[in-house]
């Protein structure tokens, strides 16, 4: 079982036909992806790495069924067409465009929570600014590397891509595997949550323990820290990135400052480990951490 996405996930791609919409579709159509078509204005009756393109999301829903969007689109044009796939009713749209203005993701996340389909569902968004989802064995819906996925029993959720990578490897070479894995983005306005996805790998049954990569800013791992205290029983591995980071200063990510007193590395390791969270000192931890618990 996977959360989110499985092999049966039937996938548009938004901007399919420029650079990295044509590239990371391609490598998502060898992994196994069910990427049944693509849109791109003005491009109707074509086709990229045969798969039909159509003007819109939703000719491209018409003709396919597609639940899953993954969007490629410059940022200047990203929030119309997250707006596009939500009215469209896809269940699922993975956000990959970096550097999409706040002002726009708030008019987002505002549309998103407010805008229900005819069945009473609403969209659910993966993103901006993340390398997406991927069920190992199963499907990939997003930018990173395949080959480091192994099929198992670990979700993985993080803000910073690099790290997820990080911790896959390490989960990979220990003789593990992966469930779901899921970058949320690193941008200060996204869509799912670290608390929304947890609660998922919570009900997920195929899951057995759960890594969380945190970084400075914001207060998603306090919110996250609260609901593994009150709700969770699998155990959770954290690490929490920007320790030296001064006050302030961006680091990274949007979302990565630290306001006044608040959103420090420090101030999210100890509400971690007071929810009974292992939180490591080191991202090159992570895999021993995994495997002193599982095995």
């Amino acid at each position: 079982m996977s959360i989110l996405v499985n092999k049966n996930s039937r996938i548009i791609c938004q901007g399919i036909t420029g650079k990295a919409g044509s590239f990371h579709t391609k490598a998502m159509l060898e992994y196994g992806a069910n990427i049944t078509a693509g849109v791109t204005p003005g491009k109707n009756g074509t086709f990229e790495h045969g798969v039909p393109v159509f003007d819109s999301v939703l000719e491209a829903k018409q003709e396919t069924d597609a639940n899953v969007s993954i969007i490629f689109v410059p940022a200047p044009f990203a929030k119309d067409a997250i707006i596009e796939a939500a009215d469209a009713e896809i269940e699922l749209i993975v956000c990959i465009t970096e550097g999409i203005p706040t002002a726009d993701m708030a008019l987002v996340k505002k549309y998103l929570e407010s805008h229900t389909f005819s069945n009473g569902k609403r969209s659910k968004l993966i993103g901006p600014n993340c390398p997406g989802i991927i069920s190992p064995g199963k499907t990939k819906v997003g930018i990173m590397p395949s080959y480091i996925h192994n099929p198992g029993k670990v979700g993985i959720v993080s803000r910073s891509g690099t790290l997820t990578y990080e911790a896959v490897w390490q989960i990979t070479n220990k003789g593990m595997g992966q469930s779901t894995c899921i970058g949320i983005g690193g941008d200060p306005i996204i869509g799912l949550t670290f608390t929304d996805i947890l609660r998922m790998f919570e009900d997920d049954e195929e899951t057995d323990l759960v890594v969380l990569i945190g970084e400075i800013g914001g207060n998603a791992e306090e919110d996250a820290a609260k609901f593994i205290k009150n709700s969770m029983k699998k155990p959770v591995v954290s690490f929490i990135s920007g320790r030296t980071a001064p006050k302030g200063k961006r680091m990274g990510h949007a979302g990565a400052i630290i306001s006044g007193n608040n959103g420090t590395a420090q101030d999210k390791i100890n509400i971690l480990k007071e929810a009974n969270v292992t939180v490591v000192e080191s991202p090159a931890d992570i895999g021993d951490a995994v495997s002193n618990i599982l095995n």
